[in-house]
Parts: structure tokens; sequence; C-alpha cells
């Protein structure tokens, strides 16, 4: 069996063989419940080092009772919305078309063009969608994202000649384990960091029963400061949605203020640890003196970052201890992961460089870049551009750091050809272990394919299984037909497990 796996993380640690599609058909379920957590930007190092200093705490407990998983990989691109979507429909963006929170369509039009004009535009679904980003709620109500999000803010496309407006839903091309387990008859619920997360609901719009969204870029009270530039704001933003998922886990709804039957599906993710990795410095209500980041190539955390790694520990504490007073522990499989790494650990690498250059690419239609590049041409006048684009980028690697550009031949294998999908890049662009496109103060960031952007943690845990660590080289799309298998749920429901042959994770005694 192949797995198509991009050329991105070939570049970063190597081809590995993973195995067979699992085929089997539904079984009796082993669990009624699988509560996912993501907890954004923690390596497999982060795990192994916390652990190790820590052997009490919450994060070890679940290793003890689980299967850690040292060399385990996230999305290439390592971006939060390819990393959740490979989690949560097995598959990379081969399959799903989703490459970043921020990317671009070729057969899209801008918010509010009414599909006038070339096609052809970005498609940006974060906090630039709410009806109001500088409040946590968004401007709407938490639970109902279609009081959250503007559809004025949405881009456009032509569906039966008729300019419609594409909701994060619409854009994910396959379906999801929410769905799934919806259809089977079980409630799900999620909640992230932007109502744009509403994607969850998958193509067919009705994924999630209740999803609780906050908006992670809304300013701190009393300050012009965002929540992601304070170290104790962003504990207080997982703590607000850590409450709603402790409510359900109590048979209640999100908001504590209903019954509800306690989901099938559920989790949320953590930005804390994420925060801590890039914020270089104390920030509103933090105490003086806390810095961000790592002290060297070790993983060992700096205050801030320490702080962070310290409160979702207690956090992943409370969520076990919720599910034991409810009487859930034994029924439910917990499953850690995270969307992506960050980059880079070892300060002494860090390299701050301008990516406006990129905007100087011939033929240019857009580019995202954070810690790698992903560039699109008009799709107009593209054949009659790729040669110089090809050329200025190359030209244009040492002074933008670029290690590997991969040009539309080597993504049309990875992924799909550039010149008939709409949404694969022109080029991306690979960095140099250390470089991130910044003019601020930020000092790591994801979403390309270095070591330190995909070497994530991973561990399944319940209280019945024996302590296991699995060497074997895995990728966070096998969470999918895992939670699949768990649920007593046939893997091959997911259309992106059926297109890219993802089989569950190794070892699991289920």
């Amino acid at each position: 069996m192949r797995r198509f796996r991009s050329a991105l993380a070939a570049g970063a640690i190597g081809a590995a063989s993973l195995g067979a599609l699992f085929t089997s058909s539904a079984v009796a379920a082993p669990y009624k419940h699988v509560l996912l957590v993501s907890v954004d930007g923690l390596h497999a190092l982060d795990l192994a080092n916390y652990m190790a200093a820590n052997p009490a705490s919450s994060l070890a407990a679940l290793a003890h009772s689980g299967i850690f998983y040292p060399n385990a990989l996230t999305s290439a691109p390592s971006d939060s919305f390819p990393g959740l979507v490979a989690q949560v429909t097995g598959g990379t963006p081969k399959s799903t078309g989703v490459f970043y929170d921020d990317s671009y369509d070729r057969t899209y039009f801008a918010p509010g063009s009414d599909c006038k004009g070339a096609p052809g535009a970005e498609v940006a679904f974060a906090e630039n969608i709410d009806v109001d980003s500088t409040r946590l709620d968004a401007g709407g109500k938490p639970g109902d994202f279609r009081s959250q999000i503007d559809p004025a803010k949405l881009p456009m496309t032509l569906i039966g000649g008729k300019c419609s407006v594409v909701y994060p839903h619409d854009f994910v091309r396959v379906n999801n384990v929410f769905e799934i387990v919806k259809a089977h008859g079980g409630r799900t619920a999620w909640s992230d960091k932007h109502p744009a997360y509403e994607w969850l609901n998958g193509p067919s719009g009705k994924g999630v029963d209740d999803l609780y969204a906050l908006e992670q870029d809304s300013l701190i009270p009393g300050t012009k400061v965002k929540t992601t530039g304070s170290f104790k704001a962003e504990r207080d933003f997982d703590e607000a949605r850590l409450k709603a998922v402790i409510n359900e886990i109590k048979g209640l709804d999100s908001t504590g203020s209903q019954p509800a039957p306690v989901p099938a599906l559920f989790g949320m993710n953590f930005q804390a640890v994420s925060v801590g990795q890039k914020l270089p410095k104390a920030g509103p209500g933090d105490e003086a003196g806390l810095v961000g980041g790592y002290k060297d190539a070790s993983g060992m955390p700096n205050s801030g970052l320490a702080k962070q790694l310290a409160y979702v520990d207690g956090a992943l504490g409370e969520l076990v201890t919720a599910l034991k007073d409810n009487h859930l522990a034994d029924s439910t499989l917990i499953i850690l992961a995270s969307k992506h790494g960050q980059s880079p650990i070892d300060p002494a690498t860090f390299q701050a460089l301008d990516d406006d250059p990129y905007t100087k690419t011939p033929g240019y239609a857009f580019h995202i870049a954070d810690d790698a590049a992903l560039i699109w041409l008009k799709p107009e006048d593209r054949a009659k551009n790729l040669g110089a684009a090809q050329d200025y980028l190359e030209k244009s690697s040492k002074a933008e750091g670029i290690a590997q550009l991969q040009p539309p031949n080597v993504l049309a294998l990875a992924y799909q050809d550039p010149a008939t999908d709409s949404r694969t890049p022109d080029f991306i662009a690979t960095v140099n272990p250390g470089v991130v496109y910044t003019s601020g103060s930020k000092i790591a960031e994801h979403g390309g394919a270095n070591v330190n952007d995909r070497n994530v943690a991973l561990v399944i845990s319940s209280p019945s299984m024996a302590q296991k660590s699995v060497p074997a080289l895995v990728e966070t799309s096998q969470v999918a037909p895992t939670i699949l298998r768990a649920l007593g749920y046939d893997p091959n429901e997911l259309q992106a497990v059926k297109i890219e042959g993802t089989q569950s994770l190794p070892a699991t005694p289920f």
C-alpha cells in the first residue's frame, strides 16, 4: 500500500511505509466516548521533557496508561487548519484541499464581488470573518456560528450559475469524523479559537451539535492588546473553553445552561503553549520579567512557556477528574495530539526575515508565509509567468532563507497538479531551520516542514491501557480512523481514508 505523503515531509524527516489500509467492518464499540485534545505547539520533545521533570503530572499519568508515539508527524504544511483537518478527516491537502487558514482558490471571487471580474481570490478563514473580532464572543453568541460570522466577509463562488458565499464548512472537500458520528446517532461537540472553526461541520454543514468558539484575537479588556499578547490572557482564553468541555462531561451543553447527552465525540484545543512559544516577553496581566520560548536546543522552557505548560497540565487533570467524577473514565478514550509544532526550539537559530519579496514574484496573485511560503500566481496568465517566477524565487533563495523550492511538477506528485486543481499552490518554499517571516516581535512560528514544525506530541490513553511507547513513524492523520475504530465504526466511511489509504494508529488494543 502506498500512502500519499507531501514532498515537504521528505525534506524534514524522510519517507516511511505506514502499512495497509484498515478495511474491517464496524465492530462492537470499544468506547462510548472519545475526547480529542489538541495542545497546539506541543512537540514530542516538550511532552518527553515535561514528563521527565514532572513524573506525577497529568501528562505523565496519561502516558502511563496509554500509548505514546514519539515520532508523530503533523500535516505538511503544518498550519492549524490542515493540522486539525488531518486529525478529523484522515487526509492531507491532496484530498482535503486545505493548505492553510489563509490560502487561495483559483475559482473563487473576493467578498462582496458578486462573482464579477476574473476568478481567483484569497480565502482567509480566521478572525477576519468575525462580526467583531475585537470581542471574545466575536460579536455574536458562542454556539451559534452564524451569529458570529459576517457573510459579507466571506469569499464567493459560482454554484449552478448563482453567486454564493463560501462558509468554512463549504471549503473542505471531504467528510470528517464528526459527521460520521452524527450519522450514527451520536452527539458531537468542539471548542476552538475562532468561529471559523465551524468548518468542522464538514461538507454536510451539520457535523457539530455544540460548537463553542471564542475569538482568540479579541482585545484584552481595558487594553488595545490582543489576547495573544499576554501569557495570562491566553490561559484565561483556554480556561473559558475548558469550562465548556467540563460542562459537556457533566451532561450539560457547553454553556452549562441546559441538559444535553454527553457527546460521543468531543474536545478542544489549547492555545496557551503556542503563545508561550511565540511571545517573547510579559504582556498585560503577566508577572514582570516572564520570558517566552526556549532556553536552548534541548527544549528547556523559559519562564513564560513553563507557566503555559503547567497550566495545560493542570487543565488536563481537570478533564480527567471530571470524567472520573461522572463515571465516564473507563468508557472514554482520550487522544492528546497537536495541530502543529513550532519552530525554532533552539533560539540560537532564530532568524527573522521579511516576506515582502515574495510579492514581487512575476505573475504574483497571493502568498502566505510564516516559516514556509506558499505562492500562487494569477490563474489568467499563470502559464506565461511560471518560468520567470521560478527563476525569481530561485535567485531569492539566499535572501529569503529558502532551503528548498518546490515547483509545480513536484507539488503535483505530493498533492494535486496546480495546473488543474484550484487550491494547490504553484510553489512552496521550505526554509532553513530557524527562519521566521515576521516584522513583529514573535520568536517562533509554524506552517513549515522542519522537524520542529512537524514532530508533535501524540498519546492515546484510557485506564485499561498498558503503558507503551511506539517508535514507528506515524502521522496525525491516523487519528481520524483510530477515532472511528474506538467508537466501533468503519474508518472507510471517511472519504480521505479511502483516497489516501490512511491506516489507524499502530499497536492500539482495539
